[in-house]
Parts: C-alpha cells; sequence; structure tokens
C-alpha cells in the first residue's frame, strides 16, 4: 500500500458514526443502571421495610385483642405469632422497663397553701413529687410496661392496652386505642402491667404468649389504701401522667376524646391529661361551706338551678337574718348579701364583685323595695326560699364608675337585669380557674337557721374536662417469647 493510500485509509470517517452511536447506548445504559441501583434499590428496601412494619402493626392488632381476653378473665393465656422479616422483639417488663413506662395519678385541691407554687410546675414529670405527704394530695402510680418491636429506628408497640407506632422522626401514632375510657363524667382506667425480659432477634416466626391469674388489683376507689380514694371525687383537680416512648400519641390520644385535653413534657417523653372535678350537685342538707366547679364557659346560662331553702331555728325567727356568702378565687371576690330589712317577713339581696387585677372598682348590684324574698310562718316555722336564679327578681346596678366584667355592655348607675343574668355572669367569672368554695358568714349577729331543715339545690353544666367518679384497676400479665 502506498504511502497516499495509507494515509486516505488513516483519515476515512466511514466507520465513526456506528462507534459513537454504540458508546453513546453503553453510556445510557450504565447510566441508568446506575441510577435504579442509587435510587431505585433503596426505595424497593425502603417499600420492604414498610411492608414488613404493616405486618408488625397488624399483628399487633391481634395481640392487642387476645391480651384483652387474658386481662378480661376470658382465656388464662393467648399466643400470638409474628412472622419476622428483620428487627428485634424486645418484651419490656422489669424494673428499668417501668420507669420509662408507667403511669401515675394525683388528685389536688386548689385552696392547698401550696398549690400555686405546685401549679407552675403540673405538666412536669416528677413535678408534684415535692408536694406529696400533703393532705391536700393523694398519689399513686402503676408500671406498665410494654411489649415491642425495633427495627433501626422504627417501633412498633403494645402498651397500656393499646397499640402503638413510633416514626425516625420521633413522631408517635395511634394503632389500637388503649384502655382509657372517659365520658365526660366517670374516667375508668384498667392498667395493663407486663412482666418478663426477653429479646429475639432473627427472620423466622416467633410467638409472644400472655397469661394471667386474672385477679385485678384495684387501685380506685381503695379506701381501705387512703381513706381519700372514694367516689364521688372529693379534690379540685385530677391529673395523670403517662410517660412512655410513645408519649405523644397517648397525648394526641387524650385531645381527640370529646371532653379531655392533654398536655407534653417533650423532655422527659411524658402525656399530662389535666380534669377538673365535678362536686356532687342535687338537693342537700345546708352547710356553711360548700364548693360549686368550674362551669361551662361556652354556655350563656350554665347554671340550671341555684337555690337555698332556709327554715328558722327557734326562737330567733329569720328576721335577724344577716348572710354574706362569699366565694374567693385568686383575684376575683363574689359576695351575696342576703338580709332582713325594709319591713318584717321579707329578705332582700345584694351582689358584689370584685376583680383586683382588672380594676380597684367594684360592681355592686342592690336589691330592695319590691325585690323581696317573701318569710312565711313565724318563729321555728319560719322559711323563705332564696332562689339566686330568679327571673322576676331585678337587681340594680349602683355604682358611680361603670362596670368592667362585662364585655361588650356598659352598664351605669340605676340599670337593672335579672338576678338570674347576673348569677350567670358572675358564676362564669368566679369558677374561669376552677372549683370555688362558697363560705356562709354571718358577721355580728348570731345566725337564726336552722341547718338540719334547711337545704340547697344546685345543678349546673360543668366545663368540659370534668369529672366526678374514677375507676382504676391493674391487670398484671406474663409475657413469654417462643
Amino acid at each position: 500500500m502506498s504511502a497516499c493510500l495509507l494515509k486516505k485509509f488513516i483519515e476515512s470517517e466511514k466507520a465513526v458514526s456506528p462507534i459513537v452511536g454504540m458508546i453513546i447506548i453503553l453510556a445510557m445504559t450504565i447510566t441508568s443502571v446506575s441510577v435504579i441501583f442509587l435510587y431505585g434499590v433503596p426505595t424497593i428496601y425502603e417499600m420492604q421495610d414498610m411492608a414488613n412494619a404493616q405486618k408488625v402493626e397488624q399483628a399487633f392488632t391481634v395481640f392487642d385483642s387476645r391480651t384483652s381476653k387474658v386481662a378480661l378473665g376470658e382465656s388464662p393465656s393467648q399466643t400470638t405469632s409474628f412472622s419476622m422479616m428483620d428487627g428485634d422483639i424486645i418484651v419490656k417488663g422489669d424494673n428499668a422497663s417501668y420507669e420509662e413506662s408507667r403511669i401515675v395519678i394525683i388528685s389536688v385541691d386548689i385552696n392547698a397553701s401550696w398549690y400555686d407554687s405546685f401549679k407552675q410546675q403540673r405538666y412536669k414529670w416528677r413535678g408534684w413529687e415535692d408536694y406529696v405527704g400533703n393532705e391536700s394530695m393523694n398519689e399513686f402510680n402503676a408500671s406498665m410496661g410494654s411489649v415491642v418491636y425495633t427495627n433501626q429506628d422504627r417501633i412498633i408497640g403494645y402498651e397500656g392496652g393499646g397499640v402503638w407506632s413510633k416514626y425516625p422522626n420521633g413522631k408517635s401514632v395511634m394503632i389500637s386505642p388503649p384502655e382509657f375510657h372517659y365520658n365526660g363524667e366517670t374516667l375508668t382506667l384498667p392498667i395493663m402491667k407486663i412482666d418478663g425480659d426477653a429479646v429475639y432477634s432473627g427472620k423466622s416466626d416467633v410467638g409472644i404468649t400472655i397469661s394471667s391469674d386474672n385477679m385485678p388489683v384495684v387501685l380506685y376507689p381503695n379506701p381501705s389504701s387512703d381513706s381519700r380514694r372514694t367516689n364521688p371525687l372529693t379534690s379540685d383537680k385530677v391529673i395523670i401522667y403517662i410517660k412512655s416512648e410513645f408519649y405523644n400519641a397517648w397525648a394526641d390520644y387524650a385531645n381527640s376524646l370529646a371532653y379531655a385535653s392533654a398536655e407534653t413534657d417533650d423532655d422527659n417523653k411524658t402525656a399530662v391529661v389535666e380534669l377538673e372535678v365535678i362536686p356532687a350537685m342535687g338537693k342537700d342538707t345546708l352547710k356553711t361551706a360548700f364548693k360549686i366547679g368550674a362551669v361551662n364557659q361556652d354556655n350563656s346560662t350554665p347554671m340550671g338551678d341555684f337555690a337555698f331553702d332556709i327554715g328558722a331555728r327557734s326562737p330567733q325567727e329569720l328576721n335577724s337574718l344577716n348572710y354574706e356568702i362569699v366565694a374567693i378565687s385568686a383575684t376575683k371576690t363574689l359576695m351575696y348579701k342576703i338580709q332582713k330589712k325594709n319591713g318584717a317577713d321579707q329578705l332582700t339581696i345584694d351582689l358584689i364583685y370584685e376583680d383586683t387585677a382588672l380594676s380597684s372598682d367594684i360592681e355592686t348590684w342592690t336589691g330592695g323595695g319590691t325585690e323581696v324574698f317573701d318569710i312565711t310562718g313565724d318563729k321555728e316555722d319560719a322559711k323563705s326560699t332564696v332562689d339566686l336564679l330568679s327571673t322576676s327578681m331585678n337587681l340594680r346596678y349602683d355604682e358611680s364608675s361603670d362596670d368592667f366584667s362585662w364585655e361588650n355592655i356598659n352598664y351605669t348607675l340605676g340599670d337593672t337585669l335579672p338576678l338570674n343574668n347576673l348569677t350567670q355572669h358572675y358564676m362564669k367569672l368566679i369558677t374561669l380557674d376552677g372549683s370555688v368554695i362558697f363560705n356562709i358568714q354571718s358577721p355580728g349577729n348570731s345566725d337564726p337557721v336552722d341547718y338540719d331543715e334547711s337545704s340547697l339545690t344546685l345543678y349546673y353544666d360543668g366545663m368540659p374536662g370534668s369529672i366526678t367518679y374514677l375507676h382504676v384497676s391493674r391487670n398484671d400479665l406474663t409475657a413469654t417469647l417462643n
């Protein structure tokens, strides 16, 4: 081959296009495979983990149902099989686990000398400990323990009669509701306590057996343990602390209930549920002190019945009656003054309200004239009914300064309102922060009232999140792995 022909062959471009095309196709193929490996394989593994987690959640739901049968005494033991693809099954039922999975319930009186101090830290885990031992606080607790599945940062578990799922971002959700039943009046809380300490790791099936002697321990009411643990509740508040890996899901569950709400202590993984106690209502013998719980602030007329049937103690009759019925809540004071004046056989009423946090003035509403409660009978037969929700009795605003407690309404000297309207308004204000105690005082005179023959009738719409009855029990369950 001549030098000229060799040069033409080397410089020829006839075979360039097919080779370049093959190189481009090969590069695209390698890139596609790399992208699949880079993004597709992790997605496949993630989908596999999700499928495995869903299977475990379904197995825990079955486990929850079967555990309930054991706790309710329908069966001495039940076994549930878990199909494991990866991860660990752990029974957390020892003393160390109980420190991280437990329920503490306290009841407190808001008029205790230490309450204001406790109030500032009541939403913190162990915030009650400095006050245990005081007569106005009662505390009891119960361990829960749990059975959990863990796979890296994903946790699924049975705790407190419910099934929970915790994601890597720290957020928990409820899969099956716990044994926490509240209808706005009664809280029933059977606490499921898991006993056991075992771990299983592997990909084969594992069985979890739950057994019990079916002998629940009653924690409340339990007057033999503490005379204050009785129903109906006599304290002002009940606060429930739930320390748990799934605490935020516990709080979400409490907030989903119609009459309950919860706060969280994130630092200590604790949900805190606070409930107001509704004092007993109805008709009862009159006492010099009585309690009224927080009324429903969303109800314009929460008071249904608020009346005194007063009988005289011989021979004083009721013409010397001079009553001050007073409730104090922080900076607020509400007083009804009931007394004999302006003639025989009749009682007049005045209402006085002040709130030093809002104003240095007071609001005074006075009766008198024809606005009186009649006294019938003589001496020990003398009687009178004082109805604080009277719609026919009008009281007169008797201050030179305008009112300060009525939003969007400006009452001035001489304005009148029915006693019912006044009581509805001021009872919402005085109970805004919780229960109050009314004290009956008779300044400067002997008390002419026969309390055995007198009564108080009281009905009202309590604030949502209130409680009257509490039932707490502990069911001991033993968990073993097969």
